[in-house]
């Protein structure tokens, strides 16, 4: 069966595709229709947060909007373009932080993560309701914002207040709710064109709109909104900004020792003998273990002489950073179709299929050979010298394989979420009930630069590929004949829920109506891993199998039940009180309540709080997915540098990484609470301040590699070496080598992870000029606390305003817009804004092996710019600029991403970016 989202057919999708046509065909508005449209009530709203509808503006949880305008105003073209723009999200997964090589199951997954306490705290939802997780196995489970349909987004509700006892008890740090258009009746085509100044990154977007039909009117709407974006890969060579950053002298020890010409590893012995015999390297006598006979030349640009290097005096040292992607080239299709019809009697049927494809094209550096020896007769330097033979003959070969070209693989992600209920009202009661179907499917493929490793290395054994010369055109074409072009992974993950709500007055109280709301949902969650054979076979150079050699599947079922009240105790004072209580198969049962109160001080003051805790289970994949094979990058090892005078040739490397999963992991356990205001002093204008606190105990995690390497003194166990145990699987004993063969990086419950902040809202609307009208809108968060314990028993990490092992969390971020309108014309001016930090600090000095002299990010502030003109009601057009003052990326040390130099988590490498985009209506 096809994998292809636009064809699978389920029943579900069955039952959308009848509702559709049942809202399309025409329909006569009958005398009781009319009856029933005339006498429908204003509606109240429905917050996020909240399933009991109301008609205040601020109820009392904090959440913040982002309208489509202010979308479309700030030139972004996908969801998670949006939540950049968002200042509580911080540390989420991006297309240029999954830039890697080999191995690593999660690229393609972009991700939101509110108050940067990891993506599985966060809950993203499509018009309230749940989607399947991205299906690759990692260290995060959560939606893949590739698959919401960005061209049919109308708002973006974002719950600041942690977990929620109406959606889920998961949602730790918040809520993201992406809600679409709805009852959307003519027809609309956008069209969306930008390039970057320097090239690369270009962009080309269109989407068509189209809808029919009105309750009211006719008794049916039906809608449906195609989307389709291509954007360009972005290499190193088209930015200047990389030269600038100096990576080659600043993080010589982030390089790699893999070069073209090779290098060569010596032994103790074979260093003394071939000093003893006079050996020279570049005219001088051999001072180094590890050599390169076409050093100091090396083989520019990318293979450099850098003696403070991993290469090495009198060796080479390979730049990746000169030889890579910074940004990845991707399609993107999505489609959202939403259908209603009146039922009669004040009931609804309706039905939403939402399917998105993205492709992503991830190019690397070259393919290195690693754990690999040579005869020293095949070296022509060393043929020669013949008592090699007696002391060991077998040289160990650092080969970067530029011949067989860049690593590149394409990453496709497919999701599908098909949704039928019902709405409407029985009796006092009014109720929703939905069956949802959402499926991720990931296919990970390997097209280029990976090659099958018994015949690479029977290339190399029988001379055929030179490793020190450029090849032969028969060594080309038996390197090409080798190349792989596999799907090397498939996941596949699926949720299939039934929900439902009910809610209605049952009294008035001094303030008003008291209302109750009750509801739940059943669920059932399924994943499978599935690794080509050939992956399996472990004969992919540079893609290692996973551990267990096996596919994985598995599921269990979630069911829960919650209860919601709004008690309007006074004019001024009302109380919700919500509970939600929740049964994971597998892994337990948790209670959790939620209290909010709202106080209107006066007119112009609102006073509100909340308390609530939370309940994350860990995942499946944190559960049960299959030893990942990895590495670190280019870290030195503490103990071979104390033996090595802290030469980074010798004690600086990517370090071999397995990660674990651990089916004996217990759940995440949470409480927070928010304590905010609302000032309104005049009509034009709004402040909301809310100081919010979030407190996690058996926090899920790993160690990083960079604490682990940090503190020896602790987490030496998790340090597995060649000289510790002659029974270590896949590491063959030695007594006299202490280097590292893997790092062990295991799931555990790990300690408590505590966060607080505040978030300010300044907003300013409708300011009527002699020159036209204005609006101004700041939202900010400055973060109080952000830390972390690696286990129990020892003291918090802090990553506030300090990188440390995948991210930081910035001290302030803040989006800004200023936005003017007079006639036809418009214009808005944005600024987004992360503030410094420490940086990572991993490096060891070559010279005492202490630290290196700190560095500090800068702070990071990027300007963007459009302008429109409406030339009738259906037609209009804007330009803009992103990045006016192309502003580079400032420099970073951080050892954690494979991009060196900057952090590519956040920052933006395209530099300056102009669009023109154009609308069109048919009414």
């Amino acid at each position: 069966m096809s994998r292809d989202p636009m064809r699978r057919i389920t029943p579900i999708a069955a039952a959308c595709a009848a509702l559709l046509a049942l809202g399309a065909a025409p329909r006569a508005a009958t005398a009781q229709d009319s009856a029933t449209a005339a006498s429908r009530p204003v509606e109240r709203i429905e917050v996020t947060g909240s399933r009991i509808k109301r008609t205040e503006d601020e109820g009392a949880l904090p959440v913040q909007v982002i309208s489509r305008e202010e979308i479309v105003k700030s030139g972004v073209t996908t969801a998670a373009e949006v939540l950049r723009n968002l200042s509580g999200n911080s540390g989420g997964l991006s297309d240029g932080g999954s830039i890697n090589t080999g191995g690593y199951d999660q690229k393609g997954f972009n991700s939101a993560n509110l108050r940067g306490i990891g993506t599985s705290s966060t809950l993203v939802l499509l018009n309230g309701r749940r989607m399947a997780n991205f299906a690759s196995p990692g260290d995060d489970a959560g939606v893949d914002l590739n698959s919401i349909p960005a061209a049919a987004i109308e708002r973006v509700e974002v719950l600041l207040d942690g977990a929620s006892a109406i959606y889920g008890t998961d949602a730790i740090s918040g809520v993201i709710n992406f809600v679409t258009r709805k009852d959307y009746t003519g027809a609309e085509v956008n069209v969306y064109v930008g390039d970057t100044q320097e090239g690369g990154a270009g962009k080309r977007t269109a989407s068509v709109t189209a809808g029919y039909g009105t309750l009211a009117e006719n008794g049916f709407n039906v809608f449906g909104v195609f989307d389709v974006q291509r954007t360009d890969a972005l290499s190193t060579s088209q930015r200047g900004f990389i030269q600038d950053l100096k990576i080659a002298e600043r993080l010589p020890h982030l390089l790699s020792g893999y070069t073209s010409p090779a290098n060569l590893d010596l032994s103790d012995e074979q260093f003394e003998y071939l000093r003893d015999q006079g050996l020279l390297v570049g005219g001088e006598l051999i001072n180094s273990h590890r050599i390169n006979f076409s050093a100091p030349g090396c083989n520019p640009p990318a293979n450099l002489h850098l003696p403070g290097g991993v290469g090495g005096a009198q060796g080479c040292t390979y730049d990746y950073m000169r030889d890579t992607e910074l940004y990845p080239k991707s399609e993107k299709l999505s489609f959202l179709g939403r259908a209603v019809t009146e039922l009669g009697g004040g009931h609804d049927l309706f039905a939403e299929v939402a399917l998105a494809r993205a492709k992503t094209w991830y190019v690397g550096s070259s393919p290195r050979l690693n754990k690999y020896y040579i005869d020293y007769s095949q070296v022509p330097e060393l043929a020669g010298f013949t008592g090699l033979e007696a002391i060991d003959p077998d040289i160990r070969l650092r080969l970067r394989l530029t011949d067989a070209g860049r690593r590149a693989s394409e990453l496709t992600s497919t999701s599908q979420r098909y949704v039928v209920g019902m709405s409407g009202s029985v009796g006092d009661w009014d109720y929703e009930w939905g069956l949802n179907h959402s499926v991720s499917e990931v296919a990970d493929r390997d097209t280029h630069g990976y090659l099958l490793y018994d015949k690479l290395i029977d290339g190399l054994d029988s001379g055929l590929i030179n490793p020190f010369a450029p090849n032969t055109a028969e060594a080309l074409a038996y390197i090409d004949s080798i190349q792989i072009n596999d799907v090397v992974r498939r996941a596949r993950g699926t949720m299939d829920s039934l929900d439902f709500n009910a809610s209605r007055t049952l009294g008035r109280l001094p303030g008003g109506a008291a209302s109750l709301a009750l509801g739940g949902e059943i669920r059932r969650e399924k994943t499978s891993f599935n690794p080509s054979a050939l992956l399996m076979s472990d004969n992919i150079n540079n893609d290692d199998a996973p551990e267990g050699g096996t596919a994985t599947s598995d599921q269990r079922r979630v069911a829960a039940v919650y209860g919601e009240l709004a008690l309007p105790v006074t004019k001024k004072l009302e109380l919700q009180l919500a509970a939600r209580f929740d049964h994971y198969e597998g892994v337990g049962n948790t209670a959790n309540p939620k209290v909010g109160l709202r106080y209107l001080a006066s007119p112009d003051l609102l006073l509100r709080g909340s308390f609530g805790t939370g309940f994350r289970a860990p995942s499946m994949t944190d559960l049960h997915r299959p030893t990942q094979y990895s590495s670190t990058s280019t870290l030195p090892d503490p103990v071979v540098c104390a033996t090595a005078e802290n030469g980074y040739a010798e004690c600086a490397d990517s370090w071999e990484t397995r990660r674990y999963s651990n089916p004996d992991l217990k759940p995440e356990r949470s409480r927070q609470f928010s304590l905010g205001t609302v000032f309104t002093p005049h009509p034009l204008w709004s402040v909301s301040l809310d100081y919010w606190n979030i407190q996690k105990r058996d926090v899920i995690s790993e160690i990083g590699d960079d604490v682990i390497l940090g503190n020896l003194d602790k987490f030496e166990h998790l340090v597995h070496r060649y000289n510790e145990d002659e029974g270590l699987a896949d590491c063959d004993y030695d007594p006299d080598d202490p280097e590292i063969c893997y790092i062990e990086l295991r799931k555990e419950n790990r300690g408590r992870q505590k966060a607080s902040g505040l978030d300010v809202v300044v907003e300013m609307k409708g300011l009527k000029t002699a020159v036209g009208v204005f609006g101004a809108r700041l939202s900010g968060t400055w973060m109080l606390e952000s830390k972390q314990q690696p286990s129990p028993e020892l003291g918090y990490i802090s990553n506030l305003g300090r990188f440390v092992t995948d991210s930081v969390v910035q001290r302030w971020r803040h989006r800004l817009s200023l936005d003017w309108e007079r006639g036809a014309w418009s214009a808005s001016v944005g600024n987004t804004y992360y503030s410094s930090y420490d940086d990572q600090n991993s490096a060891i000095d070559t010279e005492n092996g202490s630290v290196v002299a700190k560095n500090r990010v800068k702070a990071y502030s990027l300007w963007d710019l459009s302008g429109a003109y409406e030339f009738s009601k259906a037609f209009t057009l804007r330009a803009g600029v992103q990045n006016v003052f192309d502003t580079p990326p400032p420099f970073s040390n951080q050892a954690y991403y494979f991009i060196s130099g900057y952090d590519p988590s956040y920052t933006d490498p395209r530099g300056r970016f102009f669009y023109v985009s154009a609308r069109y209506q048919f009414r």
